[in-house]
């Protein structure tokens, strides 16, 4: 829906609000004229059913409405008397048209000064559960975003098992682009495993997200600089299989729905990126981590007796792939290699002789079936940091070791053309496209930014021989109308990021980890291991060590507690 659109949306709805209405406001004392004029229709609404002003504001926060408009709708009728359980189912159930019966069928009586509390338990506490749900709602939205981590892309940084608080307000908070959902659930609602959010069902290829808003951002008070921690929504995301009845249906999801991740930022909007050997450069001079930071890469680590546990154990080493071999002739036979290709099997030579090949990286089971690969029972492809590496150096069984640096291309890795020769290791150099900037257009350089150019900017491409045509117009050059940022995982051999799908678009951005109030490590035993305690309520950015603020919010919860019993107990004697 397009600005224009939800124009003409907001004013329809004044309208049908006002032919409701207008006797009702009439009867409580004011000019029918009132009722229609937007805005201020609300702001007179909330004296007649003598409610506080801030809740017009309420009433024009997305997924906030859902709830305060099923309220004001029982609230007018109340206001006029009519405070029955019907009353208020009939308000309900039929979207606040009930008021149109109110208006014209009956002859009410407006009551000025009504008593708000209450005239049951039963109503009283879904009074206070509601207005919990819109408290939080608020805060989840457009303040504090609880957030997870599952997966060890940032290991070192944030572990898996981290919960986060993610700021909404660094980078400015998005309002909600799916206006009919469900308040703080994302994608999916739990335990009922449905949609969160309306959703176009008639069309199986495609997604068209009901009354959805166009993307607008309150202002932030920071940009995203480099080597940020970023939360987002995975822009690759487009597909979910939901209905129960359709279970091969696919959706193209709205941003704000897409699955969050959270990666670093390492390279901005006009920046020039290249990876060299996993490490990252940014316009010719490579990027430095903050000292938080530590970048893992798996290493082929080689030992004169054969790997153990132990040896795991003592490295602290929990993610490794065993190393596979094959004998050379075998290897060798491009029938071979075109097998590989085709079964998702990318290996990289670790070792070569004129009798064996030693290779790492992910193989298929039917590849390691059918070529009869075998293990090396001394070799293992570890992951480790620069600082670990170092050390088992120093061990007296380890014979080698060595950064694992991949130099075949790897059909996996962006932008999947076969003219492009890059991997995980060894990618680029690409420009980063900012907001206003131009590029030339050519097939050359077309792989790299189709996507932007079609799925985040709504244009069409042809492609006629040499020449490129966009909405029907050749284009020998294309400006882009968002910034884009790159964002990759400190887990340079097991993290799935930009590498894999490219460049992320602000609109995508979702907010800042700023915190850690709770860390749980699965693997550990009883309470004591299980809660990382020197991580409870720790920043997630910032220079050395981190510090638990754990004890000086536990006094000032203390502090906070005490002084609300102590005003209670004042109040109760005054």
């Amino acid at each position: 829906m397009t600005l224009t659109q939800l124009f003409i949306v907001f004013l329809i709805i004044q309208v049908i609000h006002g032919l409701g209405t207008w006797k009702l406001y009439v009867k409580a004392g004011r000019q029918a004229w009132e009722a229609f004029a937007p805005v201020y229709n609300a702001v007179v609404l909330m004296k007649i059913i003598n409610r506080p002003w801030y809740w017009v504001i309420l009433l024009f926060l997305p997924i906030v409405n859902l709830i305060m408009f099923p309220v004001v709708w029982v609230e007018t009728a109340r206001s006029f008397g009519k405070h029955s359980a019907v009353d208020t189912l009939l308000a309900i159930v039929t979207l606040g048209f009930y008021n149109y019966y109110l208006n014209y069928a009956l002859d009410l009586e407006h009551i000025k000064d009504r008593d708000l509390h209450p005239r049951t338990s039963l109503g009283d506490w879904v009074s206070s559960i509601l207005f919990a749900i819109v408290a939080a709602t608020i805060v989840h939205t457009y303040f504090i975003q609880p957030y997870t981590i599952p997966t060890s892309s940032l290991e070192k940084s944030l572990l898996v098992g981290d919960f986060l608080f993610v700021s909404k307000f660094h980078y400015g908070a998005r309002v909600p682009m799916t206006a009919v959902a469900a308040p703080m659930v994302h994608d999916t609602i739990p335990v009922l495993k449905k949609k969160s959010y309306l959703y176009n069902d008639h069309d199986k290829n495609a997604f068209v997200n009901k009354l959805s808003l166009p993307y607008l951002r309150i202002p932030g008070f920071q940009k995203i600089k480099h080597n940020d921690i970023v939360v987002f929504n995975w822009p690759a995301d487009s597909s979910y299989s939901m209905a129960v009845n359709h279970p091969d249906r696919k959706y193209d999801k709205p941003i704000d729905k897409k699955t969050n991740y959270v990666k670093r930022c390492v390279g901005l909007p006009g920046d020039s990126l290249q990876i060299k050997d996993g490490f990252v450069y940014i316009n010719g001079q490579q990027n430095v981590l903050p000292d938080r930071a530590k970048l893992q890469f798996f290493h082929t680590v080689e030992t004169k007796s054969d790997i153990s546990q132990n040896f795991l154990d003592k490295y602290g080493i929990t993610e490794f792939t065993r190393v596979f071999s094959l004998p050379t002739n075998v290897w060798d036979d491009t029938r071979v290699q075109d097998f590989l290709s085709t079964n998702n099997t990318h290996l990289d030579i670790v070792y070569k002789d004129s009798t064996n090949v030693h290779v790492v990286g992910q193989m298929s089971q039917t590849a390691f079936d059918r070529l009869k690969f075998s293990f090396v029972n001394n070799k293992i492809s570890a992951n480790a940091t620069l600082e670990l590496a170092e050390q088992m150096k120093a061990d007296p069984n380890v014979v080698s070791i060595v950064k694992n640096n991949s130099k075949t291309r790897d059909s996996g890795i962006f932008p999947h053309d076969p003219n492009y020769n890059w991997n995980n290791d060894n990618f680029g150099p690409m420009y980063i496209p900012q907001q206003g900037a131009t590029v030339v257009l050519n097939l050359e350089v077309l792989p790299l930014y189709k996507r932007i150019i079609t799925e985040y900017e709504n244009n069409t491409i042809q492609v006629k021989g040499n020449q490129i045509f966009i909405n029907g117009e050749l284009a020998p050059n294309y400006t882009f109308k968002k910034d884009y940022y790159w964002m990759m995982g400190d887990n340079r051999h097991n993290s799935l990021d930009a590498r894999s799908w490219g460049f992320v678009p602000f609109d995508h951005v979702v907010g800042k980890p700023v915190f850690i109030w709770m860390s749980w490590n699965t693997n550990g035993k009883g309470i004591k291991e299980k809660i990382r305690w020197e991580r409870l309520f720790t920043t997630v950015n910032g220079s050395g060590e981190p510090v638990s603020y754990l004890i000086p919010f536990l006094v000032l919860l203390a502090a906070w507690f005490g002084f609300s019993k102590f005003r209670k107990r004042k109040k109760a004697q005054a």
